[in-house]
């Protein structure tokens, strides 16, 4: 694979990045619209968090809704002004295709890790997660996320965001899918 081939999709999401810092988490956070923003719910959960710009400036959040099990939430950031990341449904694409997600991982601003989609869908019985969310859609990967990168996108060749990465499991990726956030994102609304 070209390294080249995916700079300029990474570098037109990374204008949506920020970090999300909330007492001792810190992790990533994607603008989702003109003053929202998307992160893990194991990042920020309740009350204000601290956020810090592509350009290192720092605002005050407010987390207005909060999903533990599928472990996203939506911020309030007013002024926030970054453009909205670009969406796509991970049904849309096949296993294999590549994908690549940015965060910051153990403060490595703005990092990036490519890898390829393995699947999309709940995940098989084995895996360490409970029942009930082990059953929920996840965007499945071989992409490399470290503490930071929670919060962060996982996103198509073309930098069009298909799912907020969350963690590793059994040496995979698991991000929310884009379609859960939406769907969190709306009724936060």
């Amino acid at each position: 694979m070209n390294p080249a081939y995916l700079a300029e999709p990474a570098d037109w999401l990374r204008d949506s990045v920020v970090q999300v810092r909330q007492g001792a988490s810190a992790g990533s956070g994607l603008a989702w619209g003109w003053d929202l923003v998307v992160t893990s719910a194991h990042v920020a959960h309740a009350g204000e968090v601290d956020i810090v710009l592509p350009g290192g400036e720092c605002r005050r959040g407010i987390v207005r809704a909060c999903d533990r099990a599928r472990d996203v939430a939506v911020l309030s950031v007013p002024g926030l002004g970054l453009p909205a990341a670009r969406r796509r449904a991970p049904s849309a694409l096949r296993p294999g295709e590549v994908i690549f997600a940015i965060g910051h991982p153990f403060g490595v601003q703005r990092a990036l890790s490519a890898g390829i989609l393995h699947a999309v869908g709940p995940l098989p019985e084995g895996y360490p997660l409970p029942a009930p969310q082990r059953l929920l859609p996840w965007v499945q990967a071989d992409v490399r996320l470290a503490p930071g990168n929670s919060g962060g996108p996982l996103a198509d060749a073309e930098g069009c965001v298909i799912g907020l990465s969350t963690m590793i499991v059994n040496g995979l990726a698991l991000a929310v899918p884009s379609t859960a956030v939406e769907h969190l994102v709306r009724a936060a609304a």
